[in-house]
């Protein structure tokens, strides 16, 4: 590799990066201003010569994007959550795609001259799941209510497989290898369930592992192979390397507490970095394939292209409102059970995960991957850039002015998380302290006060800690409460401590590597610090 070619590989993210420090300072949404420059780099890029282009290999996307990205959503998900809303998730991962995918696929097929039934399905397949990535970053960002927050995590981390199967049953039927409907369902249930079953037998096999390994280098390093592991082994059975992944993610994020406390510390780093870096470089790179894409529509006609391009747009925006205002209240309706067990949700909450429907990187991945000689291959290509870039755009840049508008917000549950913790974190300490009482009874250590009186002080600190927590920074009079007192001065202390640490490193009385480890230990403390 020449140099000028490692400086591209080199200047891409970092750009990315300077781009995704400057919305997060300014609030910005990140995706969506990455997109924006993308597409800007990639118009002017395509009129200077020599400028490179990245064209998006859908393998690498599928193989090197697609599976870290979704294990890092799993391992952040709620299996509880997951489970409580199974089935407003199970309607929108496999109801709505495969709903999207018809209604799309018979519009395109009767706007477009040409276009077989089949091939415009697997157009259908390829725009109907919105993005994991997409659907987390905006959906946290903004604050949302937990359950909207699980429902749209869950859909966006299920679909994938639901689409990508669907796709590729309609790309065959394209190519000539025949399937019929009976066929097809039998495939959509193969690559499901193998998917499924790999992925079980892959998470208590990792998950085995974990709970006797206790270096977190090792753990660690692991598990960045896991995502990858989990996709291979599931693809090489031909079925579904998607939910493998999501499955392995899902069971062992609800397992992680059994790990050792050092691979939690640094799991969570470390796909935090992994997570942002991935996020930033794939919503690069959608920005950048305009030019790649427009050169392959110099013989159609514009302005049937732009209606073709308005009517796929609006056809997954109103298929999704279409598909989840009854999916609320139909089952409501038909079951007196639910209505009995489950209050009647929002109009609010309802509006949001209808407009919540932003397109991705694996559209355009799936697209990239039609064979050579696929009916308008070209055309359809354009018509996913058009839906990925306008849905993320549109409903991306509207969605934060909805949620405003509407009042959705986790305010409520926010209070309620702090008074769960304050509760929580005084039974730890109780179940501490009733152990600490029976050690000392039991004579397995020795008693020594000012050890005994040590633990058992810094139990209660946590728990009145939690408590003290509820108040947040300022008081009912806008005084300064005890909570807030003392981070700010420990926060001054930390920072003379590590000064004079610096200090005595510069006058060569500690090494670096000593410096190292105490900074990391007042890291830690200013980290918990920062929780509230």
């Amino acid at each position: 590799m020449d140099i000028p070619t490692a400086l591209q590989f080199v200047l891409l993210p970092a750009g990315a990066v300077a781009i995704a420090a400057f919305a997060r300072r300014r609030g910005w949404p990140a995706p969506l201003l990455l997109v924006l420059a993308g597409l800007v780099v990639g118009l002017i890029g395509s009129h200077i010569p020599g400028m490179p282009k990245y064209e998006l290999d859908p393998e690498v996307v599928l193989l090197v994007f697609l599976p870290p990205l979704l294990y890092s959503a799993a391992l952040d998900s709620s299996y509880l959550r997951l489970r409580d809303f199974r089935r407003p998730v199970g309607l929108l991962s496999v109801g709505l795609v495969l709903f999207s995918a018809a209604v799309i696929g018979l519009l395109m097929h009767l706007l477009i001259p040409g276009l077989p039934l089949a091939a415009a399905f697997a157009l259908g397949a390829i725009v109907a799941p919105p993005d994991a990535v997409a659907a987390v970053a905006v959906a946290r960002r903004l604050g949302l209510p937990r359950k909207i927050i699980t429902i749209l995590v869950g859909e966006s981390l299920f679909n994938d497989a639901t689409a990508l199967t669907a796709y590729r049953v309609a790309v065959a039927a394209v190519t000539g290898e025949g399937v019929s409907l009976l066929g097809a369902f039998g495939q959509f249930t193969y690559a499901a369930g193998g998917g499924l079953l790999i992925g079980l037998v892959l998470a208590y096999a990792f998950g085995f592992l974990f709970n006797r390994l206790k270096d977190p280098l090792i753990t660690n390093t692991i598990s960045l192979l896991i995502p990858f592991v989990s996709y291979l082994a599931a693809e090489a059975a031909e079925v579904s390397g998607v939910l493998s992944v999501v499955v392995v993610g899902v069971f062992l994020g609800h397992r992680m507490n059994r790990a050792d406390y050092g691979t939690r510390v640094v799991s969570y780093s470390v796909w935090k970095v992994l997570d942002f870096f991935l996020e930033i470089i794939v919503f690069t790179l959608i920005g950048l394939q305009l030019p790649l894409i427009l050169e392959g529509l110099r013989e159609q006609d514009p302005w049937r292209v732009a209606g073709y391009s308005a009517a796929i747009f609006a056809a997954v925006v109103v298929a999704r409102i279409l598909w989840v205002i009854p999916g609320v209240h139909l089952p409501r309706l038909l079951f007196r059970r639910i209505r009995e067990r489950e209050p009647r949700p929002p109009a609010s909450h309802v509006a949001v995960i209808g407009w919540a429907g932003m397109r991705g990187v694996v559209s355009l991945a799936a697209a990239f991957a039609l064979p050579v000689g696929f009916p308008n291959r070209d055309l359809l290509l354009f018509l996913t850039f058009v839906v990925v870039i306008g849905t993320l755009l549109v409903q991306g840049m509207s969605f934060p002015w909805l949620i405003r508008k509407l009042g959705v917000t986790s305010d409520q549950e926010v209070y309620k998380d702090n008074l769960s913790e304050a509760a929580a974190q005084q039974a730890a300490a109780g179940a501490a302290l009733a152990r600490l009482d029976e050690l000392t009874k039991e004579g397995v250590i020795e008693t020594h006060a000012e050890v005994i009186d040590r633990l058992r002080n810094n139990a209660e600190r946590r728990a009145m800690g939690a408590w003290e927590r509820l108040g947040g920074g300022i008081g009912p009079e806008g005084e300064e409460t005890p909570s807030a007192l003392y981070r700010r001065l420990r926060r001054s202390m930390l920072e003379a401590e590590r000064s004079v640490l610096v200090r005595m490193r510069d006058e060569r009385r500690i090494d670096d590597e000593v410096l190292r480890r105490v900074t990391r230990e007042l890291d830690y403390e200013e980290a918990t610090l920062a929780r509230d």
